[in-house]
């Protein structure tokens, strides 16, 4: 009886060409396997950096558009990426192939093939109707100052942006200062005002917090109901009851106004605070107290005023204005002390018939090129933009997903 090998061959084929035909296989096999584990991550990483420099590039090109539409008073308007949604499909394929070698000889040749396809869906959304007006028409509440400051940005490039009046108590009433260089005397005094402030910071002896006292109070038995009871509790309010006068006791944290000092708040008695709030609530929402004492740093100067916070509308409005009337220089008072930066400019903006060298991201918007001016030396403009880019988040901090008209792009 004749037995069987175990590989099957061809007459004239050795049994070792049968093993290395197996064994090339695998290799390919698993040379395909490794080289689309590896790409998948790789093709991943390169589509999400590149969804989220678009992104920023589309938007800040959108910020100095809309700078150039102000400047010629024309609408201003955003739209913004809500949604991207990608589906992505890696195919990996491998094969073998007889090398060019003649007729003879039992050479391989491996073949690889891998592929990726993208299909993305991206939401475009615009921003109008309600969401334009809550969003870009609203005064800014100081509550906002508060929070991009204590990310480290300077107090005088913030305040330039942000405020648009300062006012100040002269002769019994409120004199209005604008932060508008048309504005002869409002403009330099509200520079000033802004140029010392920027001094106090830079000796880390500027606050800007709000005030927080206890206060306490009472209400009749008759007006209190358990669901107010509860709500009370749930505030970390103490309440206490006299069953004699059916009265109940409160006292508890308040959480009042913003303002801006040259010393610490929380020194302040509760009284003092509690005048200083209610005070700053017969402002509107947008004003913040500043109230700069003698015997504290900068204290040379001392003065009391209060700052209007404008809208993002205004904030493009403005820089589109100062384009066409540009600020000038405002030297400081001569009781604030040496400040390491004064541009003339809030945020310079160029505007030339040529695309201009060395700006980045320019807009061609009616045949002329605009673009944030490069720095020489401190990077006071980049800062700026930068910090426009963050007071757009602040107004704008959520596109709806689901809002008609919407455009959808499928790819």
């Amino acid at each position: 009886m004749r037995s069987h090998n175990t590989f099957c061959r061809r007459p004239g084929v050795p049994i070792t060409v049968g093993i290395t035909l197996a064994v090339r296989c695998g290799l390919v096999w698993g040379c395909s396997l490794m080289l689309s584990a590896c790409i998948t991550p790789l093709a991943l990483d390169r589509a999400v950096i590149s969804y989220d420099e678009s992104a920023t590039n589309i938007l800040s090109k959108q910020l100095i558009l809309n700078i150039a539409r102000a400047r010629y008073r024309q609408a201003i308007h955003f739209t913004g990426v809500s949604n991207i949604a990608a589906t992505y499909n890696f195919q990996a394929s491998a094969g073998v192939t007889p090398a060019l070698t003649g007729e003879s000889g039992g050479l391989l040749a491996p073949i690889f093939g891998i592929g990726a396809a993208e299909n993305p869906t991206i939401s475009i959304v615009p921003i109008e109707g309600e969401e334009f007006t809550k969003r870009l028409l609203t005064p800014f509440a100081g509550d906002k100052v508060n929070l991009l400051l204590r990310q480290n940005y300077d107090i005088d490039l913030l305040l330039r942006l942000m405020v648009g009046e300062l006012r100040m108590p002269r002769e019994g009433k409120d004199t209005a200062f604008h932060n508008d260089p048309t504005d002869l005397v409002g403009y330099p005094q509200f520079r000033r005002v802004v140029l010392h402030l920027s001094s106090i910071q830079d000796s880390n002896d500027l606050y800007v917090e709000p005030l927080i006292f206890r206060r306490s109070w009472t209400l009749p038995a008759e007006s209190m109901t358990p669901e107010g009871l509860r709500a009370l509790e749930n505030d970390n309010i103490t309440v206490e009851f006299d069953p004699h006068q059916r009265l109940y006791h409160l006292s508890g944290r308040v959480t009042g106004k913003i303002v801006i000092t040259n010393y610490d708040p929380s020194l302040l008695s509760d009284e003092e605070k509690i005048r200083m709030n209610e005070a700053a609530q017969k402002g509107p929402p947008n004003e913040l107290t500043v109230d700069i004492r003698s015997g504290y740093p900068g204290g040379d100067w001392p003065f009391t005023g209060k700052l209007r916070l404008r809208s993002f509308l205004s904030i493009l409005e403005f820089l589109g204005k100062t384009i066409e009337e540009p600020e000038y220089f405002v030297d400081k008072d001569p009781r604030t002390p040496e400040v390491a930066e004064n541009p003339n400019r809030t945020l310079e903006i160029l505007e030339e018939d040529d695309e201009p060298e060395g700006a980045s991201l320019p807009v061609k918007y009616r045949g002329r090129y605009y673009a944030v001016a490069p720095d020489p030396g401190y990077q006071w403009n980049a800062a700026g933009f930068q910090l426009l880019h963050q007071i757009f988040q602040l107004a704008v901090s959520e596109l709806p997903r689901s809002i008609a008209p919407s455009i959808t792009i499928s790819k």
